[in-house]
């Protein structure tokens, strides 16, 4: 079949479905048409209220309980970056008194305008239905511009409820202007998937990087409260922590928010006190750091130093991307009530707190958190400290268990196994294999680096690059999507855009002195996602070439040679489009076919979740005796594969009740052309049937035809349960990739020993898609890319 033939075929496809739609609307007839009622809306993903785009339509009572819940999961890692925000920045001690009012400026006005201005009040309102993070800003521009390098979108997959979006009027001609040049650009196309992949693994490192410092910095408050302690026992007691923290992440979170929350609401008030009562105590006066001539007095001062500095500075907005990360099990407002009401407050707070002590005591600068405190309460606040780090820990690993979902849902990383640690909340899962490595990875940094100065280092580098990336996304986002004016995208590049390079600068200064770890980490997740989604593109492009057309399938199931036999085979393809060449390869070589055949394609489209009564996409091939289908299963990134009731189960009745909805659908198209004589098969069938049966002239031939209609459905749904009955066979195609005759070496390298390593490790496809063993049968054959 051709490319124009699949096109009218698919549109006729469209076409027939907006009359079973209409046909669905206008209630035709309740045993026609059933509405598939779905029950697994608790399990397949987050219920209404934690999506974004109906927080409206919430309760304030609702919004009020998401924001308390929403302290314990997002600003476990912002809340506790007092911890070595000063160290970091004065790394070399404090030389001028007034230096501290500078920082402290630089302190107010970053996080005024990157965590509050920026994430809380704009990159929240970039949500993909109620997800965030940086593959939802990407889903988002994927489906408005075609900058996808899978070549599988289907006409189809527009019609899904959520992949529709609210655009507003005017300013067209800009945003046509950039998804014009976007789409017409492979580079741009390759760069922003490779943006994504940067913002993912920068992602991943922080998720390494945050137990490090943040369990290392609240630990180290112990050589305060004795001189006893070594700084070697420092780092074995951190250690152990992050173990027994990596340990208990196979039981999940699905409780997180109530049991974190009241931990950190104690620390956000215990800072909020500490900080009011230092500044009373020491010097009130350094409120007016508000001033931002404090900053410029401090560049004049310190010049190359000050610049240098702002890579300790910008430690305070640590935690920024798992703040819009963790959107899916909130709302906006709720995150935007518990960040104005409390976390911005005590963190503004505690800074100021910490500036005044300082301007007493600049000797003690590198331990400025715990010699602040005050002795009566110092024992309760370091243990409430180590907690808090503990949650921050949390969280970003968490985060890093979700993105990695996401990023393996896109076809972007190696497979893994994901499971899904909570029947209520799809976002909180758990990958074996990726928190051993975390595990393994946040040790060696612990042992190696040793002091939270090096690792601070490596942790600004993650931060920013991952806040300039999200920057990126939003402009294009904000021009071809929310066609905001261009004098606020303009603002919003040299305030917001210019400090975030600025600190970027900053930050990688000191590449030498630790930040190159990030880099590293970066480079070796960047390079397996490419190497992965490379071969995955090749694979797919290869069995789009190589696709079996409509007359050759035909050819092979009307071969006499072959044997049909009563079981129901599922062949699974990542071909949207077509039937894939691994049949015609099981053609070939088992001269026997089922007597129901379904090409079952798992696609994963542009966005968060796919409502479960959109998920099935069906379509029959000619000729109908041969009982053959093609079923697209579309999924969102985030959404539950292994769903609680049998895929299988699933699949057959939704193609049961497509069957049913087929028929009426040619019922009434018959009627409507009726006039130019066309009459498809199934009618054929029931005017035969009423010929034999002699219908008297005064019976309602409608209401016969609706009758002999029902049998005919019944007969065909009856085929299919029979094979159903008898037995399911799921064929895999299992294919070995290897680099063709006349690829270059670095292909070579690429594919034959790069990605094939990979597969060997990993899980296959069977035990990702929790196929049983038993009905399970892999096909190989070779890919030559």
């Amino acid at each position: 079949m051709s490319m124009n033939e699949e096109e009218e075929a698919v549109i006729n496809e469209v076409r027939q479905q907006e009359v079973i739609k209409e046909l669905k609307e206008k209630k035709v007839s309740s045993q026609k048409l059933r509405v598939y009622e779905s029950d697994m809306e608790e399990s397949d993903g987050i219920s209404d209220h934690h999506n974004g785009h109906n927080s409206k339509d919430l309760k304030w009572s609702v919004i009020l309980n998401l924001a308390f819940q929403s302290i314990g999961v997002v600003y476990g890692d912002i809340g506790t970056s007092p911890l070595y925000v000063y160290a970091s920045t004065f790394t070399d001690g404090i030389k001028h008194n007034d230096d501290i009012l500078g920082v402290l400026s630089l302190i107010y006005y970053t996080l005024t305008l990157i965590p509050l201005i920026k994430y809380v009040f704009i990159v929240l309102r970039a949500n993909d239905n109620g997800e965030g993070g940086t593959f939802a800003l990407y889903s988002l521009i994927c489906r408005y511009a075609k900058v996808s390098l899978i070549p599988n979108q289907q006409v189809e997959d527009h019609d899904v409820s959520n992949y529709r979006l609210q655009l507003p009027n005017g300013r067209q001609k800009r945003a046509s202007w950039l998804v014009s040049n976007l789409e017409k650009s492979n580079f741009a196309k390759c760069f922003l998937l490779f943006a994504t992949m940067l913002g993912t693994s920068m992602v991943i490192g922080d998720g390494v990087l945050t137990p490090c410092i943040s369990v290392l910095s609240a630990v180290g408050g112990l050589q305060e409260a004795t001189s006893k302690i070594t700084d070697d026992l420092i780092v074995w007691i951190s250690v152990a922590i992050l173990i027994l923290l990596f340990l208990i992440q196979r039981f999940g979170t699905d409780k997180v928010g109530y049991t974190f929350s009241p931990i950190l609401c104690v620390w956000f008030v215990l800072i909020f006190g500490i900080g009011i009562y230092n500044t009373l105590k020491f010097d009130l006066s350094v409120v007016k750091a508000v001033n931002p001539k404090y900053i410029i007095e401090y560049f004049r001062r310190n010049k190359k130093e000050a610049w240098i500095s702002l890579g300790g500075v910008v430690l305070c907005t640590t935690g920024c991307e798992a703040l819009f990360a963790d959107l899916g099990h909130f709302t906006v407002p709720s995150i935007q009530i518990s960040m104005c009401c409390l976390t911005y407050p005590a963190i503004v707070l505690a800074y100021t707190g910490q500036a005044a002590f300082l301007r007493k005591n600049n000797e003690l600068v590198g331990d400025v958190f715990y010699s602040s405190i005050p002795k009566a309460i110092y024992w309760p606040m370091f243990v409430v400290a180590v907690l808090a780090a503990i949650i921050a820990s949390q969280a970003m690993i968490s985060a890093t268990f979700s993105i990695i979902q996401q990023s393996l849902s896109l076809g972007c990383f190696p497979r893994v196994k994901i499971v899904h640690t909570s029947a209520k909340y799809a976002g909180q899962v758990y990958i074996p294999e990726i928190n051993y490595l975390l595990m393994l990875a946040c040790i060696g940094v612990t042992l190696g680096f040793r002091t939270t100065a090096k690792i601070g280092n490596a942790y600004g580098i993650a931060v920013v690059f991952v806040m300039t990336l999200t920057s990126s996304f939003l402009v294009l986002i904000m021009i071809m999507i929310w066609k905001i004016h261009i004098i606020f995208a303009i603002s919003y590049i040299v305030i917001i855009g210019a400090l975030e390079l600025l600190f970027l600068t900053s930050v990688l200064y000191k590449f030498d002195q630790g930040g190159y770890l990030s880099l590293v980490f970066a480079a070796i997740l960047i390079t397996i996602m490419f190497v992965w989604n490379n071969v995955f593109r090749g694979k797919y492009n290869y069995e789009l070439e190589h696709k079996v057309s409509a007359n050759k399938l035909k050819e092979i199931l009307d071969d006499t040679k072959f044997c049909r036999i009563p079981r129901l085979a599922l062949f699974y393809s990542e071909l949207v489009h077509g039937i894939p060449p691994i049949f015609k390869h099981y053609a070939e070589n088992v001269p026997a076919l089922h007597s129901v055949l379904i090409f079952v394609s798992i696609k994963t489209l542009p966005i968060s979740k796919v409502p479960f009564e959109e998920r099935f996409l069906f379509r029959r091939l000619e000729p109908k005796d041969l009982n053959v289908f093609r079923c697209v299963v579309r999924y969102g990134y985030i959404d539950v594969r292994n769903e609680q009731e049998s895929f299988e189960k699933i699949l057959v009745e939704r193609l049961k009740e497509y069957i049913s909805d087929d028929f009426w659908m040619s019922q009434r198209m018959l009627n409507n052309d009726e006039e130019d004589g066309e009459v498809n098969d199934e009618m054929k069938q029931v005017e035969e049937i009423k010929e034999e049966e002699a219908l008297s002239d005064t019976e309602d031939v409608k209401e016969v035809e609706e009758v002999r209609g029902q049998e005919v459905v019944k007969r065909e749904i009856g085929e299919v349960d029979k094979a159903w009955n008898s037995g399911v066979v799921h064929l895999i195609g299992e294919g070995e990739v290897v680099a063709s005759k006349g690829a270059s070496i670095g292909k070579r390298i690429l594919i034959d020993y790069v990605y094939n390593f990979l597969t060997r490790n990993l899980r296959q496809s069977n035990e990702v898609f929790d196929i049983p063993h038993k009905r399970m049968l892999k096909v190989g054959m070779i890919y030559e890319l």
